[in-house]
């Protein structure tokens, strides 16, 4: 039986197969052909399936940036390219990307399978409420198997990660809570300080944040989550588990244990690439697939 917990555990292991898209040199490099450099690399690659949408849209469906970081790549990178421009040098720097980290896995006979069982989970999902999803659901299907299971597994990350804004905002949490919330959750696997840093905030503001989820009861003195807190987060968790559940109930669970076994030598591979840095054990983990 398929369960939000099952949800969980195949988002684990196949997430590397989307993130590394915003840690690749490739990816980074086919942006900077075009002019757009740094983090308005990541914010206009991913944005780009929704247009050329200005910063309000991505803080609304980002939702964990400040909006002075936004800001400042966007509606910016629209002058330098297209969003047209932009998705094309997405996929050649995932392709690029994935080519140099899978090697000769690239043309293993498992590779096509994982792409099928993939890309059959992320064709049932919904797109109503899910304006990430939908947005890159709307893009044509790649035709290599590597980018194939790199498209299905971005749909189904961004459809999780739709839903996982929902909680949040169910919660009544704003972008900086989120994030110090999480970073408190022992169970999470990025270190408070990279996601201050790589989500904009200055030392000030982090300070601001923690006394406001303290006046909450969210949090004690020592910065470390009450029970209230904890509460809150694995609230979060389960509703992020049970949103995520539809397109793995419609696999199955044969589906679902047959994608994971499949797609393990890839998602392996992309962790121990070194793409992820330091963050990727911690994140991912050593076994990652």
């Amino acid at each position: 039986m398929v369960d939000a917990s099952t949800a969980r555990h195949l988002y684990e292991r196949l997430e590397p197969l989307h993130a590394f898209i915003y840690f690749s040199p490739e990816a980074n490099l086919s942006y900077a052909a075009l002019g757009i450099e740094g983090h308005a690399g990541y914010f206009a690659s991913r944005a780009a399936a929704m247009g050329a949408v200005g910063s309000e849209v991505v803080l609304a469906t980002f939702f964990n940036f400040q909006p002075a970081l936004v800001r400042s790549a966007l509606p910016a990178a629209w002058e330098a390219a297209s969003p047209a421009q932009v998705l094309e040098a997405r996929l050649d720097g995932a392709d690029k990307g994935l080519r140099r980290m899978l090697g000769d896995l690239v043309d293993d006979p498992r590779l096509p399978e994982a792409a099928d069982l993939a890309r059959q989970a992320a064709e049932q999902c919904r797109p109503e409420g899910r304006p990430l999803f939908a947005a890159h659901a709307g893009l044509p299907w790649p035709e290599e198997p590597h980018l194939v299971l790199f498209h299905a597994i971005t749909l189904l990350r961004e459809h999780r990660g739709d839903g996982h804004v929902a909680a949040l905002t169910l919660e009544n949490l704003d972008n900086g809570e989120v994030l110090v919330t999480h970073a408190a959750s022992e169970s999470m696997g990025l270190p408070e300080s990279i996601l201050q840093l790589t989500r904009g905030f200055s030392d000030d503001e982090w300070a601001a944040v923690k006394d406001r989820l303290r006046t909450r009861g969210i949090l004690d003195a020592d910065g470390a989550l009450t029970a209230e807190g904890k509460e809150l987060r694995q609230r979060i968790e389960d509703r992020t588990d049970a949103a995520a559940l539809p397109p793995w109930a419609c696999l199955g669970d044969e589906r679902c244990t047959r994608l994971l076994e499949v797609a393990a030598p890839f998602s392996r591979a992309v962790v121990k690439s070194g793409v992820f840095g330091g963050a990727g054990a911690a994140t991912f983990g050593d076994d990652a697939g």
